[in-house]
This record gives structure tokens, C-alpha cells and sequence, in this order.
């Protein structure tokens, strides 16, 4: 898939790649766009699609060899496969009117993605003026093609090398002085050149649409990193554009956020990417090592003895201050027995009433206390498809171990690290082979491979059905890979559990844009009988204050999305992040702490946690937190940020904030903060990230008819069958309830799974009265 059916040379360090794509070319419209992927280590290059013939199932596509990203990918060659390409994105845009007069003014490159438009506003009976401006006559390209689709056709260069001398708004300043009554004027090239074709629009009150291709990690609306300010709101360039109001485009904004990252840019280009050592070569933990050793031979010496026991933690510390490898050890056998053996077995068990997705606690308990491992991940994994990651996310101290009868007297049985040794014991020794029914060649579609998902997706294959789990990205596990730092939740981990699932006999396809590539309406022709969807809620939320969207204010989703799912932590992996020295992060949930902790694994060498309430309400698990504050995060409580400060060159310097007192309790049942008068502060920064939650994404939500939502864009859904308004159409986790756990995701996807096989089994025995 994603073979380059022909390539081309267009002008100086431009081509040209005629790509397949079916799925994609099927429902790409003009104003749409995709991601692309040139190998496993490349990052994601937003390209708009060129032209795409649907009966061919092709999409072309044209870049110019810029940075590390675009030079890769121009180096590809006929009958080569790109990795990925995600789409179709954006929004569409459509021409219904024809008998307008319609002026495209494109700069440079911007040539390739106006000529769909261009097309499509002369195939819908409207008279189009295009107006084409390049550096020099070599960067002029599709000359053929845009003459074809315009009724009037006009080249400009900056040093005359080709048609006239000057900018391209000399031209169309010219044509509306002459009395040209343009009914739309559209702008695609260089945000300089959108700018200015903007300004003369504005001179002439003109309405003028631009189509804006800012910095981009995911394309689906999921990170904010695409953020534009349009009318004074802040927008996503790939859910609610990329087309916009040109005269509501801050334009200044614009461009100093698209240099956020031209410094690595360059230096990948001009400088080798160094070898990844996954390794950390800590001088103080040799040291440390050294002093023990000399220790043991010398008589004891308390000094001595203390000096070693301090320069020991301290390396230790420094390691992993510095690295991605694992925090949290698993238990050992002994260990594990010795716990287990605290349960006291229960006969009505009330930490099975905490568990959403019915584990058989005492069950897989008593196998550990009887050295019966292998019936102890039987056990397990009878209700629970992810155990090994539950056993290291999931916050069983707020469920299964918050129910345990020991917790009325003393410290509970810490149920979550028995889960994760039983898993991690079962991988390494006898892996399970679960009991599934045979086959009933019915048909289910699951959309999103997050935890809801993969639950879902495994039960009901367990059942007999043919599970197809569709995902927009190029990999496995959702918010476990893109969400989760390596260092609290390993992806080998992630690819165990996703094998396990796929063992079961689900198909997974990557890279698919579900309301986009292919509908819900679609897949039920397609032959699926039923739909669960588990997308997660997905868009950041942001606090809309003055300076979010300046250089060095990113959002916790995008720092772990470069993180995570790009491996940009890796110098062997071309996807860039850029860290601060002294970063705030803003919010106390558990991404904040993944964000926190991930900062000072990159370098920051301070990190603060700013939060509006007590650590009485902190909502992060306690662990996290812990774990936090033992790397040296510093915690500011009652505090809240109301404006962020940035320099002459746009980037972060500085945060304004001011005290809170706790009032009366909200809506949530924690006591509301209160700003204290006159208490304002500055905090020195020069990264924020705000890690306040999520918002429902609509790129699925926002293409499928029917579909009832709430006020908040969430899926309206039966909390028991988790049932939507649409007839076989089933939702859970975030996308339904908001940002939770991944345990209550997967509670829901284990409830679909039961209601969907009922709603199946109910039509058949009708179909056969």
C-alpha cells in the first residue's frame, strides 16, 4: 500500500508523487490534505492532495525538499512504499454555485494545492482568474493544468525571469482598479504572500479565503499544536480548517509560530542525527560504585558508610532523572506469594464490585498463593485483555484495593502490582490459550485502538465474531502509545498486549480516518453488522488566556504525542521537540505528571507543577506524584496562571499568576479556588504546558449524521449498553463520559461487547420468525 505509481520533477527541489491510496482518492475533496510517513523513524509531513482519481484509487501529491522530513520523502523512487499516509484531513471544500467570478492567487508551491480548487470552481460553472507568482521562472510548474481550469491565467516573478516583474498582488490590485467584480478571492503560498493578498482584499473589502498548513504532529485535532488565532479564538488548523476567513488570520502570530522549530530544522539537515545510546553514562553513580566498593574493603566506617549510601541515591536518581527505562519494578515470586497470601479470599469479595471490567480477584489471588501462575494468568485473562498494562496504569487504589476488606484496618492488597506480575510472568513463561467460540462469520467494526477499543475488539472475537478494529494512526494502543511515557508504561509492553488481541483473531487496520476515508453509514454496506466506537475525547483544552499561543507554549498532548508515538527523545527518530530550561506545566492530573516527568527526562532543568487547588484535591494518583516529587518537580498549589509573557521574539519568558484560596465545593464536590485580590506574581519560564484535560474530537462525530451529542460534543450513550442513537452504533470511554481512567474505558468496551452481541443474537432470532 502507499506505492508510488510515478514521480516527477517539477521545478528546483520540487516534485511530484502520484501515489495508491484507494481509500483515500475515493473521498478526497479539494481544500483536503493527508499525512505522510516516509519509514518507521520519519516524522508526520502535512501535504495537501494535489489531484486524486478515484477509478485509478491515486492521490498525487507534491512537496518541496526543505528540512530532513521533505528531503526523505522527495528521495523516494517508482515502485517504493511510503510508510504511511493518514487522510483524507480537513475540512472539504465545496463549490454548489456556479456564475461567480472566482480569483486563485497562488505563490510558489501553493500552485499544487489550489488546483483542485481551481477545478473545482470551473467545474461548477464559475469564471476563475488565476494568478500564479513565483522567485523565478524555475519555480514554475502545472502551467498546462492551471490554464485548462482557468478562464484567465496571469504568471508574475520576483525578478522578471518569467510574465511580469513585481508580486502577485500587484496583479490582482490591477485587475479590481480595472473593475473586475470578484466574487471570492482565494490565497494559497507562503503566509507572507497569504498576507498580503489578504491586505489588498481587505483594502478593497473583498473576501478572500487562505489555506493555512501550519506545524502539525497527529492531523487529527488531538494535540493543538496546529493552533491559529482566527477572529480572536483559537483554531485547529486540521479539524477546522485548513481554510479559513483570510481577514480573521493573525498572520504575525502565524509566522513566528511556524519558525518554532526552523533551528533543529536546519541542524538535521546540516548535522548527522548522533547514534542513539539508550544507555545513560552517569559519572556520579560510578563514582558512587567506587566509593562502595572501596567501602567493603575497609573496616566499617560510619562516615563513610553514609557518604556511599547518599552518592549511591543520589546517581541512581540522576539515571533516572535522565532515562526512559522503566520506574516502577515488578515483584519477584517471593514477594508476590507473600502478598498474595495477605488476601484473605473472601466469599463475597467487595473488591470485585471495584473492578469495571469483573476480574475473578480472588481467583487469580489464590492461583498466586498455590505457586499456580500459569491458572493465575487463566484467571485473568478469562475478564481482562490488557493485564499488563492495567497492572501498571490503572489507579486501583481508587477501585478493586479501595473496596478490599483489609483497607478498614490497615493497607489493602495491593491487587494492581499482583495483576502486573502475573501478566509479566505469563509472557516470560506459558502465555495463555483462551477459550473462543467457533466462528459465526457475523461482522463487527470497532473504531479507535485504544484500551475501550481493544477490550471491545477481544471480547467479541472471543465470541465467534469477525472483529476489524480501524485506527487513524500508524500504530497500535491509542492513548497507551501516544498518552503514556515509556518510562510508566514500556510500548513493548503495548505490542504484547495489542498481539495478544490480534491472537484472538482481530484484524487491525492502521492509518484509516473513519468519517473521512469511510463512514459508519459505509461500513454497515460494507457488511458490519454492529459499529462500537472508542475514539477517546482526544482535542487538548487550553485556558484561554493572553500569550497560549506563543513559542514555547505547547499543550501536554503534543509534548507526549512528539514523545510517545514519534519516539523524539530518540536521536535516531527525525521528529523534533524542543524543550525549556524552566518549564511549567499547569494542571495536577496524571498527564501532567507523564508531561512533567517526561520535561526532565529532555533536559529542563526545573520543572514546576502550577495548580489552582490544595494537594488535598490533586486528581493525579498519589504514586505519580510521588514519583514526581522524588525527580524534583517542585509543586506551586493554590495558584493559577492568568496570562503568559512572551519576549520581543514571541517566545515564552515568563508567566503571570496569582494566589487562590479554597471557597465552597462545585459541581465536582472539590471546594472551588478563589483568586486572592492583589496577590499576582511573576513565575520565570520559558515553557508552559498546559495539561488541563480533554475535549471531544468531532472529525468522526462532526461526518456522521444522526449521531446524537451532548453540549460538550460527547456521544449521547446508554451507561449500561453503552447503545447511541443510531440503530447498531455502540460508544464508550472518553468520547462518551470525557477524560477518565483507561480501566473505565475498557469497563466500556466490555460492556459494548455484551450488548452488541445481545443487539446480534436479538436480530437474528427475529430474522428467523
Amino acid at each position: 500500500m502507499f506505492t508510488i505509481c510515478k514521480a516527477e520533477v517539477l521545478a528546483d527541489k520540487v516534485k511530484a508523487f502520484e501515489v495508491e491510496a484507494p481509500h483515500i482518492a475515493r473521498t478526497a475533496k479539494p481544500g483536503n490534505f493527508v499525512l505522510v510517513r516516509s519509514d518507521e523513524k520519519g516524522e508526520r509531513i502535512p501535504l495537501t492532495i494535489a489531484d486524486s482519481d478515484a477509478k485509478a484509487g491515486t492521490i498525487t501529491l507534491v512537496l518541496q525538499e526543505v528540512g530532513k522530513g521533505t528531503i526523505k520523502l522527495g528521495a523516494f523512487k517508482v515502485g517504493e512504499s511510503f510508510a504511511d499516509i493518514v487522510g483524507p484531513l480537513g475540512k472539504d471544500r465545496e463549490f454548489h454555485e456556479g456564475g461567480k467570478t472566482i480569483c486563485c492567487v497562488s505563490g510558489g508551491l501553493g500552485v499544487a494545492p489550489m488546483y483542485p480548487q481551481t477545478k473545482a470552481a470551473k467545474a461548477a460553472g464559475n469564471r476563475v482568474i488565476s494568478i500564479i507568482g513565483a522567485r523565478n521562472t524555475s519555480l514554475f510548474f502545472w502551467q498546462d493544468r492551471v490554464e485548462a481550469a482557468s478562464d484567465e491565467t496571469y504568471y508574475i516573478t520576483d525578478d522578471g525571469s518569467s510574465g511580469r516583474k513585481g508580486f502577485a498582488t500587484q496583479i490582482l490590485e490591477e485587475l479590481i482598479q480595472k473593475g473586475e467584480k470578484f466574487d471570492e478571492v482565494i490565497a494559497i503560498g507562503p503566509v507572507p504572500h497569504m498576507k498580503a493578498v489578504v491586505n489588498c482584499c481587505k483594502k478593497y473589502n473583498l473576501p478572500v479565503v487562505v489555506s493555512l498548513n501550519p506545524i502539525m504532529v497527529d492531523g487529527t485535532g488531538m494535540c493543538g499544536g496546529c493552533r491559529v488565532s482566527v477572529g480572536g479564538k483559537t483554531k485547529y488548523a486540521c479539524v477546522d480548517g485548513p481554510e479559513f476567513d483570510g481577514a480573521e488570520v493573525d498572520f504575525d502570530e502565524l509566522m513566528a509560530r511556524q519558525g518554532a522549530y526552523r533551528t533543529l530544522e536546519r541542524k538535521a539537515v546540516e548535522e548527522p542525527a548522533p547514534a542513539y545510546d539508550p544507555g545513560h553514562a552517569c559519572k556520579l553513580e560510578a563514582a558512587a560504585l567506587a566509593l562502595e566498593n572501596a567501602r567493603r574493603k575497609t573496616p566499617l566506617d560510619f562516615e563513610k558508610e553514609s557518604v556511599a549510601l547518599v552518592a549511591n541515591a543520589i546517581g541512581k536518581m540522576a539515571h533516572r532523572r535522565a532515562s526512559f527505562d522503566e520506574v516502577n519494578e515488578g515483584y519477584t515470586e517471593e514477594r508476590a506469594v507473600a502478598e498474595a497470601l495477605r488476601c484473605r479470599l473472601c466469599k463475597r469479595p467487595s473488591c470485585m464490585k471495584g473492578c469495571p471490567v469483573e476480574v475473578d480477584i480472588p481467583g487469580f489471588i489464590q492461583a498466586i498463593q498455590e505457586r499456580d501462575f500459569a491458572r493465575a494468568a487463566f484467571v485473568l485473562k478469562e475478564k481482562n485483555n490488557l493485564p499488563a498494562i492495567c497492572g501498571r496504569v490503572c489507579p486501583q487504589e481508587n477501585q478493586c484495593e479501595k473496596t478490599c476488606v483489609l483497607a478498614r484496618s490497615s493497607t489493602p492488597v495491593t491487587i494492581g502490582r499482583l495483576e502486573r506480575f502475573v501478566a509479566d510472568w505469563e509472557a516470560l513463561h506459558a502465555p495463555v490459550v483462551p477459550n473462543i467460540a467457533p466462528p459465526n462469520h457475523r461482522k463487527v467494526a470497532v473504531i479507535g485502538c485504544g484500551p475501550g477499543g481493544l477490550t471491545c475488539a477481544g471480547d467479541l472475537a472471543r465470541m465467534g465474531y469477525k472483529v476489524t478494529l480501524f485506527e487513524a494512526f500508524h500504530d497500535t494502543g491509542g492513548v497507551l502509545r501516544y498518552g503514556i511515557p515509556e518510562f510508566r508504561l514500556p510500548k513493548a509492553i503495548v505490542d504484547r498486549e495489542v498481539a495478544y488481541v490480534k491472537s484472538l483473531g482481530v484484524t487491525i487496520e492502521l492509518d484509516m480516518i473513519i468519517g473521512k476515508a469511510i463512514t459508519i453509514a459505509e461500513l454497515f454496506d460494507q457488511g458490519f453488522e454492529a459499529v462500537f466506537i472508542a475514539v477517546g475525547a482526544g482535542a487538548p483544552m487550553f485556558l484561554n488566556i493572553p500569550g497560549e499561543n506563543l513559542i514555547g507554549v505547547l499543550s501536554a498532548n503534543e509534548l507526549l504525542t512528539r514523545v510517545n508515538l514519534m519516539k523524539a527523545y530518540r536521536s535516531d527518530y527525525d521528529t523534533p521537540v524542543v524543550v525549556g530550561e524552566n518549564v511549567a506545566v499547569i494542571g495536577a492530573g496524571n498527564v501532567a505528571m507523564d508531561a512533567a516527568r517526561t520535561a526532565l527526562r529532555l533536559g529542563a532543568k526545573h520543572v514546576t507543577i502550577v495548580y489552582r487547588r490544595s494537594d488535598q484535591e490533586i486528581p493525579a494518583r498519589a504514586e505519580e506524584v510521588e514519583n514526581a516529587k522524588e525527580e524534583g518537580v517542585v509543586f506551586r498549589l493554590l495558584t493559577a496562571p492568568i496570562r503568559i509573557i512572551g519576549d520581543d521574539k514571541n517566545h515564552v519568558c515568563g508567566m503571570e499568576c496569582i494566589k487562590m484560596e479554597l471557597g465552597e465545593p462545585d459541581a465536582s464536590g472539590r471546594r472551588r479556588p478563589v483568586p486572592v485580590p492583589g496577590s499576582e506574581f511573576i513565575l520565570e519560564c520559558d515553557m508552559a504546558i498546559p495539561a488541563l484535560g480533554t475535549v471531544a474530537n468531532p472529525l468522526l462525530t462532526g461526518n456522521t449524521k444522526g449521531l446524537e451529542l451532548n453540549k460538550w460534543g460527547n456521544i449521547v450513550a446508554d451507561p449500561e449498553t453503552c447503545a447511541t442513537s443510531l440503530p447498531g452504533v455502540y460508544a464508550g470511554g472518553d468520547i462518551v463520559t470525557g477524560a477518565a481512567t483507561v480501566i473505565e474505558a475498557m469497563g466500556a468496551g466490555k460492556r459494548a461487547a455484551k450488548a452488541i452481541h445481545a443487539y446480534l443474537n436479538t436480530q437474528k432470532a427475529a430474522a428467523a420468525v
